[in-house]
């Protein structure tokens, strides 16, 4: 058990030492020079302490120190006992590092630590196979001059890593990667790149199965739709086929309803890029809205259309239209007769807001974060009473993410329902007397 520093042991051992120099200098009359004497052997001492103190922190290869005399032995010691508290806290983070590692390369994705200045401070196996990296010889290299994407390259520059970027790996041009960028502790990122190339394969062939599967149901259902109805005109009102006739082209006209809106899903989704230099006129728009609405209603709802003027958004006019048709055709299919249903456009603080608002049936808290999945549904035995194919919220969704913007949805069971969303400011073409000075 090594003792601890005490300053008044030190104090004592210094004052006696001094003591007998005094006396020794007192009994041969020669004080000034005994204590002088004192003074020198005391400072060798010492100085021989600091000499084995130094060869032993830097030449000897022992760890365990050399014996100490008197008051240097409590600092030989106390060096010992740090040495080994810091060899402890380094096999400690040794063994913290060795199981982040062994985590990090059981990632299903490619994972690289990069510092302030996007240098590559470490990375796994699956980022050397997807992204070509060499590793420890890449160690300190800038990302972008080892992924030479002009993409990329853009989107480090703008700092901005909320979305994902989607790029062609570069081992391989087969291969899509969805990168991620995240910053955490002191200026630091951690880049992650997922391979998505068997998910992306699998939507593309979905869409491409629906489109055909839709097209080719296109025909056969307008030819039994116009057999049915020539049926129709051919027996009489009284006859006892005519009902089931009735019903039969009520769900045929309902089935060639959702294969059209299934074709509009798929050429929403397939129109990957919307060119947002177009402008759209939302006056006219909201005028064939209206018209449309009225149709729809047949008299039997009451509407109330409202429209800034000059608040024009940037983008595609088929897609907006048949996002707001969408939202205007939910709320008369969901809404009694005679209810009111509001239809807005109005500038907001982030952007124009487009609203549609009813007093229906309202919708219960748990199936809102659901309403925009495909064919999902809340009731289905009130969807087939008002011909809802469980399609129209999705190609909203997919409508509006053209146009950065999603679909806000509040409701209340019983009280009515809030379907709104905003285009953005930058989206936006104002009038000139509302432009900010």
């Amino acid at each position: 058990m090594y003792e601890s520093y005490s300053g008044y042991r030190l104090a004592t051992r210094i004052i006696v030492f001094f003591l007998v120099f005094l006396l020794i200098g007192i009994i041969f009359k020669q004080i000034s020079l005994s204590l002088l004497l004192g003074s020198l052997l005391l400072l060798m001492w010492n100085y021989r302490q600091l000499t084995r103190l130094n060869y032993w922190l830097w030449l000897d290869k022992r760890l365990t120190p050399p014996q100490g005399n008197g008051s240097w032995e409590g600092i030989f010691n106390g060096i010992y006992r740090l040495q080994g508290k810091n060899r402890r806290r380094v096999g400690q983070l040794a063994s913290l590092l060795a199981r982040f590692r062994q985590g990090a390369e059981a990632l299903p994705d490619a994972a690289i630590v990069l510092d302030s200045q996007h240098n590559i401070q470490w990375c796994n196996k699956l980022a050397q196979l997807n992204l070509g990296l060499v590793w420890p010889q890449d160690n300190g290299q800038r990302i972008d001059n080892l992924i030479r994407h002009p993409d990329f390259s853009t989107y480090l520059k703008k700092s901005d890593f909320q979305d994902p970027l989607e790029l062609i790996s570069p081992v391989s041009e087969q291969r899509l990667l969805e990168i991620r960028l995240m910053a955490y502790g002191n200026r630091q990122l951690l880049l992650v790149a997922r391979d998505i190339t068997r998910i992306r394969l699998l939507e593309g062939m979905r869409r491409e199965f629906v489109a055909n599967v839709s097209h080719e149901l296109k025909t056969p259902l307008t030819v039994l739709q116009g057999y049915l109805e020539m049926m129709q005109e051919t027996i009489p009102e009284n006859d006892m086929n005519q009902q089931a006739l009735k019903l039969m082209n009520q769900q045929s006209k309902r089935m060639k309803s959702m294969v059209e809106q299934l074709l509009a899903l798929s050429r929403i989704e397939d129109a990957a890029d919307v060119d947002l230099q177009n402008t759209v006129d939302m006056s006219h728009m909201m005028s064939m809205l209206e018209e449309e609405a009225n149709a729809l209603a047949q008299g039997q709802y009451q509407f109330e259309f409202s429209c800034e003027a000059g608040i024009n958004p940037h983008g595609n006019e088929t897609q907006l239209f048949s996002a707001c048709i969408n939202l205007v055709s939910n709320a008369i299919r969901y809404s009694d007769p005679d209810s009111k249903i509001q239809v807005r456009w109005a500038l907001v603080s982030s952007g124009a807001e487009f609203s549609v608002t009813d007093n229906g049936l309202g919708i219960a808290t748990q199936h809102i974060v659901r309403l925009t999945e495909r064919f999902y549904r809340v009731d289905d035995a009130r969807s087939r009473k008002t011909g809802g194919s469980g399609l129209g919220l999705a190609i909203v969704k997919h409508a509006l993410s053209h146009h950065h913007s999603e679909l806000s949805i509040t409701s209340e069971v019983g009280k009515g329902s809030r379907f709104s969303f905003i285009i953005p400011m930058h989206l936006i073409e104002l009038p000139a007397s509302q432009h900010k000075v």
